[in-house]
């Protein structure tokens, strides 16, 4: 554990410093440009719960893709499950009349269970059809990119809007704010918790990991990797509808036309340079929330365009897995080295 984080550690630093050598290139000064960054993502109250607001999606789709890909399915979905989160929490809003306590848990579940039902028709037809959810994933996405637009264009647009978008839900399932952090953060804290415990600490988690290890293996040794293969689907699809229900609860309180943004996306990219790892999910997350939530005011501040953090991420993603081989061989010398030196001693 110690060494992935000195290895992810290493990896940040060698791409923030690609990243200066590319501003310095440009013309522009790096360090003015990270300094306006992380001032604007964690300098301040405000700030530092803006950056864990915007964490909060991309560490829910970030945990469902590494989920995924760890236990050998291929769930590229995140993005139409999210949506189909978003839009379940959404109608369940706006026609359901409950207190806040009974509406905000009644439409988490719903934004789950929408999430959960997309997944589980890819789930499906790998099943009955043997059909590649690497395939049907990617398809259904965009099919839920057009339905949910038609949704907000049509059956659920709201009259006084001059674009696509529903009226706002119930006032009863905003996530409510403690001073100025938003709830949602601490829900998606508890899907974290829930998610790493099945993963390292349940038969069920020990089983899904071995099967991405070696599917093979797990099914000589009497894992039922049908059924695993079924509920890892389901449980991803759960955690990218959340992340779509908290955007709707969280603000803007209403589907507006490209809620999901590249939130679905950027997750299988942390999930990616996390190694499929629940923890480094959740720190890469973080790390991620900072740049994006901080090129707003660094483009203010220094003129630089924000852009360039989606080049920063980019190189991050591929200094990070390119060198985490590299860091390993390192740091297993290093480690070797230094056993020597205590012998001779």
């Amino acid at each position: 554990m110690r060494q992935k984080l000195l290895n992810g550690l290493a990896g940040i630093v060698v791409a923030l410093l690609i990243g200066a050598v590319v501003m310095l290139v440009q013309g522009y000064n790096p360090v003015e440009t990270y300094l306006a960054l992380f001032n604007y993502s964690l300098g301040s109250g405000y700030a530092f719960a803006t950056m864990l607001k915007n964490s909060v999606p991309l560490i829910l789709t970030g945990l469902s893709a590494a989920v995924a890909f760890g236990s050998g399915a291929i769930n590229l979905g995140q993005p139409g499950q999210l949506l189909m989160g978003a839009l379940a929490a959404t109608v369940a809003g706006l026609y359901l009349d409950l207190p806040p306590a009974v509406m905000i848990p009644t439409l988490l579940i719903a934004a789950a269970l929408g999430g959960m039902a997309w997944s589980g028709v890819a789930a499906l037809m790998r099943r009955w059809f043997n059909m590649d959810e690497f395939i049907t994933t990617l398809m259904l996405n965009m099919i839920a990119d057009f339905f949910t637009y038609w949704a907000i264009s049509y059956p659920f647009f709201d009259k006084g809007a001059n674009s696509p978008m529903t009226p706002p839900i119930s006032r009863a399932g905003w996530m409510p704010e403690i001073g100025r952090f938003n709830t949602s953060v601490l829900v998606m804290l508890l899907a974290f918790i829930v998610t790493w415990f099945i993963s390292t600490r349940t038969t069920a988690g020990y089983e899904w990991r071995i099967s991405g290890q070696n599917s093979l293996f797990a099914r000589l040794g009497g894992v039922n990797t049908s059924k695993n293969y079924m509920l890892v689907m389901l449980m991803t699809g759960v955690l990218a509808g959340l992340a779509g229900g908290l955007i709707v609860m969280a603000g803007p309180h209403r589907f507006i036309k490209d809620i999901g943004a590249n939130y679905a996306w950027d997750g299988v990219m942390v999930a990616m340079v996390a190694n499929n790892g629940i923890i480094a999910t959740l720190l890469y997350g973080l790390f991620f929330a900072t740049l994006q939530t901080g090129a707003l005011g660094m483009e203010l501040i220094t003129a630089v365009p924000r852009e360039l953090i989606m080049v920063l991420q980019a190189i991050v993603l591929l200094v990070v897995m390119a060198g985490r081989s590299y860091f390993d061989i390192i740091a297993n010398k290093l480690a070797e080295r230094q056993k020597t030196r205590e012998r001779v001693a």
